[in-house]
C-alpha cells in the first residue's frame, strides 16, 4: 500500500547511497509518521543527510516543505531553498521534472493562498515537468493533479481539470497511490458539486476521508471532514464540521486556510497531537467512517476547500 510516490525515493543499499525510502522501510515511516501529523520540518531534517548527494532524496524533502506552504501559509523560504537544491542535484529528466513539478505547486500555492501571484511560473514549471517527465514515470500522476489544480483554480475551467483529475486517479490507482487517490477524488466531487450532483460530490468525498483514515493522514483529514459535512444534510453536518475542528485544534491550527470555515471553541486543555504519536481515535470519523445519513437538507453550496489540498 503505498502513500506518496514523490516521497518514496527507491534506494538501494551500500555504495554510499541513502537506506531504503519506501513506505515500508524504517526511514520511510519516520518520514510519513511525521509528515502525516503536520511536522514537515522534522520530516525533511530526516531526509537532510542525504539531499546533497541523491537527487530523490533532494526532491523528497522539498516536496515535504512545500507541503507545508500549502497547509501553513509559511516556510516559503526554506520551501525556495530546498527546491534550488533539488534542481541543482537532479541528473536524469524524471528527476528534473520532479523539481519543476514541485516548483509549481509551490507557484501555486503561492497564488491560491493570496502570498503573491506567481500564475505564469506554476504554469511554466508544470509545463516544464510535462516535457520532461516520461509517460509511465512515477511522478507523472502527480503531475496530472496538479495541472488539473490549475485548471480548476486559476484558469477557471473545469471540464480540463475533470480529465486531468482522471487521468491523476487513473495512474494513482494503477501505482497503488492512496494518497493521491485520496486527493483526486475529494477534487473530482468538488467539480461534482459545482454541477449540482450531490450524490457523486457525496461518494467522493466520503472515500477521500475514508482513504485518509487508513492510511492515518491526520493533517489531511479535517478538510476532508469539512467538504463532506458541506454537502451532507443536518444533522450529520454539523457533527462533521465539529470532529473537523477538534482535529484542527489538536493538530495546533494547521491547516491555516480551514480556521474561518470551522466553529472553534478554545478549550484550555487543548493539545497538539502533531508530537503526541499515541493519541487516540483520531483517525475516527463519525457514522462509521463515512459520515452518512441524517435528515433534512444538504447545503449545496460549493464546498469552500477544496482549491488547497
Amino acid at each position: 500500500m503505498s502513500r506518496s510516490e514523490s516521497l518514496d525515493p527507491d534506494s538501494g543499499d551500500g555504495g554510499g547511497r541513502p537506506p531504503a525510502m519506501g513506505p515500508d522501510s524504517p526511514l520511510g515511516r519516520a518520514v510519513w509518521r511525521l509528515r502525516s501529523r503536520g511536522c514537515w520540518d522534522d520530516a525533511a531534517e530526516l531526509l537532510t543527510p542525504y539531499a546533497q548527494q541523491h537527487p530523490q532524496a533532494a526532491i523528497g524533502r522539498a516536496g515535504l516543505l512545500v507541503e507545508r506552504c500549502m497547509f501553513t501559509s509559511d516556510g516559503w523560504q526554506a520551501a525556495e531553498d530546498a527546491l534550488r537544491l533539488a534542481e541543482a542535484v537532479a541528473r536524469v529528466d524524471d528527476e528534473r521534472g520532479a523539481a519543476a513539478c514541485e516548483r509549481g505547486q509551490l507557484a501555486y500555492a503561492a497564488t491560491v493562498l493570496g502570498v503573491r501571484d506567481r500564475t505564469d511560473e506554476a504554469r511554466a514549471a508544470l509545463g516544464r515537468a510535462a516535457a520532461l517527465l516520461a509517460p509511465n514515470a512515477p511522478g507523472r500522476a502527480l503531475l496530472d493533479f496538479r495541472r488539473g489544480l490549475l485548471a480548476e483554480n486559476l484558469s477557471d475551467t473545469p471540464e480540463s481539470a475533470r480529465a486531468a483529475y482522471r487521468r491523476a486517479h487513473a495512474g494513482a490507482t494503477s501505482r497503488g497511490d492512496l494518497l493521491l487517490c485520496s486527493f483526486t477524488w475529494r477534487h473530482l466531487a468538488g467539480l461534482s458539486v459545482r454541477e449540482g450532483e450531490l450524490a457523486d460530490a457525496r461518494h467522493g468525498f466520503a472515500e477521500s476521508l475514508r482513504l485518509r483514515e487508513e492510511l492515518g493522514f491526520l493533517v489531511g483529514m479535517a478538510p476532508a471532514l469539512a467538504s463532506l459535512a458541506d454537502v451532507e444534510p443536518e444533522p450529520t453536518a454539523t457533527r462533521l464540521r465539529e470532529e473537523a475542528a477538534r482535529l484542527f485544534r489538536l493538530l495546533g491550527g494547521v491547516p491555516s486556510w480551514l480556521a474561518d470555515h470551522l466553529p472553534l471553541p478554545r478549550s484550555p486543555d487543548t493539545r497538539d497531537a502533531r508530537h503526541e504519536p499515541n493519541e487516540p481515535d483520531e483517525s475516527q470519523a463519525p457514522d462509521g467512517g463515512d459520515g452518512r445519513g441524517g435528515p433534512g437538507r444538504p447545503n449545496t453550496g460549493t464546498p469552500r476547500t477544496t482549491a488547497t489540498d
